[in-house]
């Protein structure tokens, strides 16, 4: 079997599907490893560095012609879908529910798909969750760059010209970038506070160090695959003038709300965003899905009466190598588990949870009804 890796088009990202740490796995059961010349280039990794483990370079056209699997990190034209090899396999990151038209490609050109977008949160399947992989570098990085931002310290510090009090860090939104966000506010040395609209996250808080804020809104919960459930018009209305006593006060707010498959609820208004101190800064981590905050813009620094507010697109790709060795792990653990070596190729059983749950098209049929 060949495995092949492509680069991403997409300028913002700069991941790699292929870590030198992650492909000796691969190697040493006999798959050949072949990718898109200069694929590491935005994460200072190098061709050399995997061809020296055994994998070769070749140009993007001949990765699409040979390879029986393919690793993106992105959706594919119609046009390069069309030049893969028939019968081969398309894993990655495919944004179905933006891109869902690719999928009639696929199945007219027998290409097989694995959207890792799907893995369902399982056990067995967390070393293949690539939405878990990339949210907690996002929300670490959410982090760093409001910290640049801002025109303080986060942390308190006991000088002779007195003392500097620590910035108060608000984060909306505890799943696990919200998690992570708090961590490395914390470990900055600023007071932290958060909230989230599912109170059985409040002990998970609370273990970091953070004050857990409790807003009552009524009935609310979460899916059976841990994400919090949409809430109603009136719930988000009280949420956002409870929480915005808590912003007013707070150096940083960091908002990491998201709905699986729709567009991310607006928390933050213009009128939450007056009542914040000049110099402060409000991080929108949510924008490419529609953003938590009105008026943010990706990749775009909007300030409002001294407020600044920021979201950027492809936060992991601000720590490229470690998002990269994520996702590579992600990937790879995924043929691991499903190659069988006798017949040298990947099983796709849809009795299994995770490939019936990922696997949007087999054999020209596509499986999931709400993206024919």
């Amino acid at each position: 079997m060949i495995l092949g890796a492509i680069t991403p088009k997409n300028i913002g990202d700069k991941r790699t599907t292929l870590h030198p740490q992650s492909i000796k796995a691969v190697l040493d059961i006999g798959i050949k490893v072949v990718f898109e010349s200069g694929i590491g280039s935005n994460a200072d990794i190098s061709d050399e560095s995997l061809v020296e483990l055994g994998a070769e370079a070749l140009s993007r056209t001949e990765c699409l012609k040979i390879a029986d699997v393919l690793f993106s990190s992105e959706p594919l034209d119609d046009e390069e879908i069309k030049s893969m090899k028939k019968g081969s396999c398309l894993i990655g990151i495919l944004e179905p529910f933006s891109n869902k038209s690719q999928f009639k490609t696929h199945a007219a050109c027998q290409i097989n798909t694995i959207c890792m977008e799907f893995i369902p949160r399982i056990t067995r399947a967390q070393k293949m969750d690539v939405l878990s992989s990339q949210s907690n570098l996002a929300g670490y990085v959410s982090v760093i760059e409001s910290a640049k931002l801002i025109n303080s310290a986060l942390p308190m510090m006991m000088t002779a010209a007195g003392t500097l009090k620590p910035a108060r860090v608000f984060v909306i939104g505890v799943g696990v970038a919200g998690l992570q966000a708090i961590a490395t506010a914390k470990r900055l040395g600023a007071r932290v506070e958060a909230f989230d609209t599912r109170p059985v996250v409040e002990e998970q808080v609370k273990s970091l160090g953070a004050k857990f804020i409790k807003i009552d809104l009524g009935e609310t919960g979460q899916t059976d695959q841990g994400y919090a459930k949409e809430l109603t018009s009136e719930q988000i209305k009280k949420q956002k003038k409870l929480q915005a006593d808590v912003c007013s006060n707070s150096d940083i707010v960091i908002t990491t709300a998201q709905l699986f498959g729709k567009p991310a609820p607006q928390l933050i208004d213009k009128k939450t965003i007056e009542r914040m101190k000049p110099g402060s800064v409000v991080f929108d981590m949510a924008v490419e899905s529609g953003g938590n905050v009105e008026g943010s813009v990706a990749d775009t620094l909007q300030n409002f009466n001294g407020v600044k507010v920021i979201g950027y697109s492809h936060l992991s790709s601000f720590v490229s190598d470690h998002a990269s060795f994520a996702l590579s792990n992600n990937l790879i653990n995924f043929v691991m588990d499903f190659y069988n070596e006798d017949k040298k190729e990947i099983i796709f059983d849809l009795d299994d949870e995770i490939i019936n749950s990922s696997m949007f098209v087999k054999n020209g049929k596509i499986l999931k009804k709400d993206f024919c």
